[in-house]
C-alpha cells in the first residue's frame, strides 16, 4: 500500500485494521527489533511561521487545518497565513472537541469535500488524535503540530478513541507515523505549566517502562516485537533529560519565556518519549494510569501525564525498587506532580475505588511485561506503598510546587 492510498470506502468503513503485530513480528523468531518514528521533527521558537515553505516544499497543492475554535483564532490562523503566503490552498475544519469516532467521520466528510491532499493537525492531544484518524481514512498524510508538551502522542503511529462522553473506547493503528512534527516553542512557553508538567509525568515513565521490557525477553513494544537498543537508550536520554532540565523548564514556561531547558524539555517530552514509549515498549506505569482512568473524579479532573506519574511511582515500589521511587517522588514533587493518593483526591481508606483502580489497571495488557508475574495483591500493594513515600516526601517537601499549578 502506497504512502496516500487509503484502507476506506468512501463510506469511511475500515477495510482491514492496521496490526503492527502482524506486520513486524516474526513469531517464529521473537528476537526480531524494530523501531518507527516521524518522517521529519522540527521544533523551536518562532517555527510555525514556516510550515507554509515545508508544506509547498513537500508539493502539496491543497492542506487541511483541523483546530479548535479557538486553535482558528491563534495557532491555526498562523498556520494557515503562512500556508496560503506560500501559495498553497488552505481549508480550516472546526474540532469538536472529542476524538470520537462520529466527530472524526464529520471531519472526513468535510475535507473529503475539500479535496485536501494533506492535512495539519493543530492542539493538544485530542486533536492530534483526531487527526491521525482523519489523515488515515482519507489517504493523505498528516503533519502534526502541537500546542502543548503534555504527552507524546505527537511522534507516533496510534490514536487514542473516545466516546462521545470522553471515556476511552479503544486504540487505532496506522502504516505510518506523522510526515511532520512541528513544535513551536514559543507557543509551549505561553501554555499553562501544568500542562508541561504532565508531560513530565508521561515521558518519565518512557525510561521506567523501557527499562523493564529490555530485561524480560518476553516483552514486547507497541508494535509486538522486542524493543531496540536505540530506543532504550533514547528512554534513558529521556529521564536524564528530563531530571537535569524540568525544574528550570517549568520555570520558563511561568515566565512565558523560551529557554534552552524549556527547549531541552519539550524535545524529551515530544520526540524522546514519543519514540521511546512505541518503540521501547510500556509497561506498569501505563498500567496505573489506565486504572485512574475507570473513576470519573480522576478521569474528569487530572490529566493523563499526572495519572501516568503516579503509575511510575508504582511500578517502582512494586519492582522493589523503593530508591529509584524515592528520587523520582522528590523530582516530581519539586516540578509539581501528584505523589500519593491524596493528591488525586483518593484515599488508601476507600476500598471499592482502589479496588477498582487495581482491576482496571490489570486490564492493561502491557503488564505482562513487568519480568515477574502479576496479581492483584501485587498490583494494590504497589500502588498504596507508592502512596505512603508520596505522603512522606510530602511533609518533607510540601507541596508548594503541586498547588501553585491547580
Amino acid at each position: 500500500m502506497s504512502f496516500h492510498e487509503s484502507r476506506f470506502a468512501e463510506d469511511n468503513t475500515m477495510s482491514a485494521p492496521f496490526q503492527p503485530a502482524s506486520i513486524y513480528a516474526n513469531h517464529a523468531d521473537p528476537s526480531v527489533r524494530v523501531m518507527i518514528a516521524p518522517t521529519k521533527y522540527i521544533q523551536g521558537p518562532g517555527v510555525l511561521n514556516s510550515v507554509g515553505s515545508l508544506v509547498q516544499q513537500l508539493g502539496f497543492r491543497k492542506a487541511g487545518l483541523l483546530a479548535s475554535r479557538r486553535g482558528h483564532t491563534a495557532e491555526a490562523a498562523t498556520a494557515k497565513a503562512a500556508i496560503e503566503a506560500a501559495g498553497v490552498a488552505a481549508a480550516p475544519t472546526v474540532f469538536g472537541g472529542e476524538s470520537s469516532l462520529p466527530e472524526i467521520e464529520a471531519r472526513v466528510a468535510d475535507l473529503r469535500e475539500q479535496q485536501v491532499d494533506v492535512l495539519l493537525a493543530i492542539g493538544g492531544g485530542k486533536p492530534v488524535d483526531a487527526g491521525k484518524c482523519i489523515a488515515e481514512r482519507l489517504g493523505v498524510p498528516v503533519i502534526i503540530v502541537p500546542t502543548l508538551a503534555s504527552n507524546d502522542a505527537p511522534c507516533s503511529a496510534l490514536s487514542v478513541i473516545y466516546t462521545e462522553d470522553g471515556v476511552m473506547a479503544g486504540a487505532e493503528f496506522f502504516p505510518t507515523n506523522p510526515i511532520a512534527v512541528i513544535v513551536d516553542t514559543e507557543v509551549i512557553a505561553r501554555a499553562p505549566e501544568r500542562y508541561l508538567v504532565a508531560g513530565i509525568g508521561d515521558a518519565m515513565a518512557t525510561y521506567y517502562e523501557a527499562k523493564v521490557c529490555a530485561k524480560n525477553a518476553d516483552a514486547r513494544n507497541v508494535l509486538g516485537t522486542r524493543p531496540t537498543l536505540t530506543a532504550t537508550m533514547i528512554g534513558q536520554l529521556c529521564a536524564d533529560t528530563l531530571y537535569e532540565h524540568g525544574e528550570a523548564a517549568c520555570a520558563s514556561v511561568r515566565d512565558g519565556k523560551v529557554s534552552e531547558a524549556l527547549e531541552h524539555i519539550v524535545e524529551a517530552n515530544t520526540l524522546l518519549s514519543g519514540i521511546g514509549f512505541e518503540s521501547g515498549g510500556l509497561a506498569g506505569a501505563h498500567g496505573y494510569a489506565q486504572g485512574y482512568t475507570v473513576l470519573p473524579e480522576v478521569e474528569e479532573n487530572y490529566l493523563h501525564g499526572e495519572m501516568v506519574g503516579m503509575g511510575v511511582l508504582a511500578q517502582l515500589m512494586m519492582e522493589g525498587n523503593p530508591d529509584e521511587a524515592r528520587r523520582a517522588g522528590e523530582f516530581f514533587a519539586r516540578v509539581g506532580l501528584p505523589i500519593h493518593l491524596g493528591q488525586m483526591g483518593l484515599s488508601a481508606s476507600q476500598t471499592e475505588k482502589i479496588d477498582a483502580v487495581v482491576q482496571g489497571a490489570m486490564s492493561f495488557t502491557p503488564f505482562s511485561n513487568l519480568p515477574f508475574e502479576v496479581d492483584a495483591d501485587k498490583v494494590k500493594q504497589g500502588m498504596l506503598s507508592a502512596s505512603e513515600m508520596g505522603e512522606a516526601i510530602t511533609a518533607e517537601q510540601g507541596e508548594e510546587a503541586f498547588l501553585r499549578i491547580r
